[in-house]
């Protein structure tokens, strides 16, 4: 794996993050929370940039958003007490599936 594929997941990585830390700014109302969430924006949006020097943006923005969509959607599961039905769990490997293909098919960005 080059490094941009390592700078694109960890920022989707991020991504989650402040997904999640999102939630607990109640609109940006409070300032730790706040100050946290947009750290994390910031550090998930740089190493995205750093991503797209090699990789195409479509691909990239793809499997940014798709690791952020399905790491939310999991911790929601896991530890916010979201709904662990079936459907929604096969929606989430469908995300899974589309960012593992759209891995395997990538092509070094021109």
């Amino acid at each position: 794996m080059n490094t941009a594929w390592i700078y694109l997941v960890v920022a989707g990585i991020l991504e989650v993050v402040w997904a999640v830390g999102l939630k607990s700014t109640f609109g940006f109302t409070r300032l730790w929370p706040s100050v946290f969430t947009l750290s994390f924006m910031f550090a998930s949006f740089f190493l995205l940039s750093l991503a797209l020097k090699q990789l195409p943006i479509g691909t990239a923005y793809a499997v940014w958003t798709g690791i952020g969509a399905a790491g939310a959607a999991l911790v929601g599961m896991l530890f916010l007490g979201e709904s662990r039905e079936l459907a929604r769990i096969a929606c989430v490997l469908l995300i899974v599936s589309g960012v593992v293909g759209l891995k395997l098919l990538a092509k070094p960005a021109v």
